[in-house]
Formats: structure tokens, C-alpha cells, sequence
């Protein structure tokens, strides 16, 4: 009979662990609805417990109706928030294609060159020109906007995939919220005999930390967008388009740090874009200052009391360690890295909690677990 050393062990184990990532790269699109559907019944996870429990004379809702019944709610609010945004979306677009782009170059123009000649860039003739070299030889090199000339085939592909994504996140949401072991069991099995108990209270820790993350996340961005619309109707941009510029500030938020400056920079155009008839000193300049002041109070609002909320207390961790982990993952993996930092440095503490409990290093990022 071979005797298994430690050493041969941890070979094994090496191997298995390659094996197990190439796989997850292979068929990505699967570990991605998985994934989804993971992030889907932690959210609705409460709901159906809650449902299992009502009882109406001697009638008791069942797991499985309880299930369904949850995954009616999850789609019914994502197709509701669709049909309350997509009019609006649809009639700014439409608003702002109307708009001459050569005017909106005229008015941003002025006060370009003025600026970039006040903090020290140069005699500068035309700022659009500077934003245009910006456009080419970044923007435009990233994107790739070249490539884009099968424009149909192109959304073809992507409504096919979007149906096939949403029947397949729907039938496997419908099993975890009915089932909840069900994922932590798939996992057990792929677990090494001896491990089982560390993984289970891994996989509950995971479950307590990401689900309060992920509902404090759903959380912000949504008063975040209320709070930008509600003051940028204040100040006069019209419910409109304070509407859509808050969609994308409250969506734009889920990127750490650099998000908000995307958000209001949106806004901003937008709001340049819809008064470009007017004039700029006396109308739209202090109309964007009001604007920029709503997004100050705003993120003040967020930094203060929201993200401490979610950020450190929801996953526990303190807030330097958290901004410092957001800028690592955005410099290794960019704005996708520093939107999954969080929920994966939260699995790596877990993880190291239970299995390098013995270093000083894991001690210290763990010791609020």
C-alpha cells in the first residue's frame, strides 16, 4: 500500500487547486451565473424564511412556494425599476441627441482654456483640441471603437446571451433559495475528508458577511440616487433629468473612490448639454455650481454615514485597511478589481482566519472576525 506523505499531499492539493481554477476559467459564463445566483438568495434568503413561517388557518407555505415566490419578487422590482427607467433614459437620449455636440464644444470651450491656462498647463488656444488628442490617443485606443462594425450582430449576440442568462440565474436562484445548503453542500463535496468542519464555518461566516455587504450595497446605491435627484431638483434641473443623473451617480458609486467623480462628471455634461442655449455666466455656470455643491454634500453624506456602514462595519474591517485593499485590486485588476476588492479580501480573511490563525499578519486583519 503507498504511503502518502505530507509533502505528496500538499502537491495533490496544489494540483487539484490548478485543476479547479482552469476549470472556473473555462466555463466562466456558468461560474458566473452561479455566482449571481449565489449573490440573488443571499438577498432573498430572509424573505423566504420569513414566508415559511406565515400560516394561514392550516394552510403553511411551503420551502419550494416560498422559493418561487421570492424569485417573483426579485424579478417583479428589476422589471419595475426597468419600466420606471427606461422611458426616462429613452426620452433624455433622445433629448440630447437633438442637441448640436458642435455647440455644446463652443460653450465648454471658453472656460476650458481658461482654466488649463490658470493652473499652469500653457497658452492653450482651444481646449477641445486637448480633450479631442485625449480622446484619440486614450480613449479610443482602449475601447477599441474600431472594431465596432457589425453593430446588429453584435446586439443580436448580446440579447441572445442575456435571455440564456436569465433563464439559467433564475433556475438556479429558485434551487439555492429553496434549498439553503444546497451551495455549501456542492462545496463540501470538493473539500478534503478531515477539512469539512473548517469549511462549514467558513462558508457561514462568508454567507453572514458577504449578505450584509451586498444588501448595505443595494442599500447605498439607492439613496445615493435619491439624495442626488432630490437635490438636483431642488436647485432646478428639472425632475427629469435629475432622475437619470441619479441612476448613474447611485450606479457609478458601486465603483470605490473613482466613482462619484464619474457620476457627477456625467451629470455635469448632461446638465452643460441641456442648457447649452442658454447663457453661460449668468445661467449655467451657477446652475453647475449648485450642482457640484449637491454632489459634495452628497458623497459627504456617504463617506460620513453610508460607507462606514457597509464598507467597515458590514464586512469588518477597518476603513484604511479597506481603502488600501481597493487601490491594490484597482491597480492588478482596474475598476473591476476595486469593485470585487471587498467580497474577495472578505473570503481571503475568512479563509486565513480559520486555516493561518498562527501569524501575527493574519492575527491583526482578522481579530474584528
Amino acid at each position: 500500500m503507498v504511503q502518502i506523505t505530507n509533502k505528496s499531499r500538499y502537491w495533490l492539493f496544489a494540483f487539484g487547486a490548478a485543476i479547479l481554477l482552469f476549470l472556473m476559467w473555462y466555463f466562466s459564463s456558468l461560474v458566473t451565473y452561479i455566482l449571481i445566483s449565489v449573490i440573488l438568495s443571499l438577498m432573498g434568503r430572509p424573505l423566504v424564511r420569513i414566508m415559511t413561517r406565515v400560516k394561514i388557518g392550516r394552510f403553511k407555505i411551503s420551502q419550494a412556494l416560498s422559493a418561487f415566490l421570492c424569485l417573483v419578487v426579485i424579478w417583479l422590482l428589476a422589471i419595475g425599476a426597468i419600466r420606471f427607467l427606461i422611458p426616462l433614459l429613452a426620452s433624455e437620449f433622445k433629448e440630447l441627441s437633438n442637441i448640436d455636440p458642435d455647440s455644446v464644444f463652443e460653450v465648454i470651450d471658453g472656460p476650458l482654456v481658461r482654466f488649463m491656462n490658470l493652473i499652469g498647463h500653457g497658452q492653450v488656444d482651444s481646449g477641445m483640441a486637448v480633450l479631442n488628442d485625449l480622446f484619440e490617443n486614450q480613449i479610443k485606443g482602449r475601447l477599441g471603437l474600431e472594431q465596432l462594425s457589425n453593430i446588429v450582430g453584435i446586439v443580436a449576440g448580446a440579447l441572445g446571451e442575456l435571455l440564456i442568462g436569465f433563464f439559467s440565474v433564475s433556475f438556479i436562484t429558485f434551487f439555492f433559495l429553496k434549498e439553503e445548503n444546497m451551495f455549501r453542500d456542492g462545496i463540501l463535496v470538493l473539500v478534503p475528508r478531515g477539512y469539512e468542519s473548517k469549511i462549514e464555518r467558513i462558508m457561514h461566516a462568508i454567507h453572514l458577511l458577504l449578505r450584509r455587504y451586498f444588501l448595505g450595497l443595494m442599500a447605498e446605491v439607492c439613496l445615493v440616487g435619491f439624495l442626488v435627484t432630490l437635490g438636483l431638483t431642488v436647485v432646478g434641473v428639472g425632475f427629469q433629468h435629475s432622475v437619470v443623473i441619479g441612476l448613474f451617480c447611485g450606479l457609478f458609486n458601486i465603483i470605490p473612490y473613482l466613482g462619484p467623480w464619474m457620476g457627477a462628471a456625467v451629470g455635469l455634461l448632461i446638465a452643460i448639454a441641456i442648457n447649452v442655449q442658454s447663457d453661460f455666466s449668468t445661467h449655467t455656470l451657477p446652475l453647475l455650481g449648485l450642482m457640484v455643491l449637491v454632489f459634495g454634500t452628497v458623497q459627504v453624506v456617504d463617506n460620513v454615514l453610508f460607507q462606514p456602514m457597509i464598507y467597515s462595519n458590514s464586512v469588518k474591517a477597518h476603513p484604511l485597511e479597506i481603502f488600501l485593499v481597493i487601490l491594490a485590486a484597482g491597480s492588478f485588476a482596474g475598476i473591476l478589481g476595486m469593485i470585487l476588492a471587498i467580497p474577495v479580501y472578505t473570503i481571503f480573511r475568512v479563509v486565513a482566519k480559520e486555516f493561518f490563525d498562527h501569524f501575527k499578519l493574519v492575527q491583526k486583519i482578522t481579530r474584528s472576525l
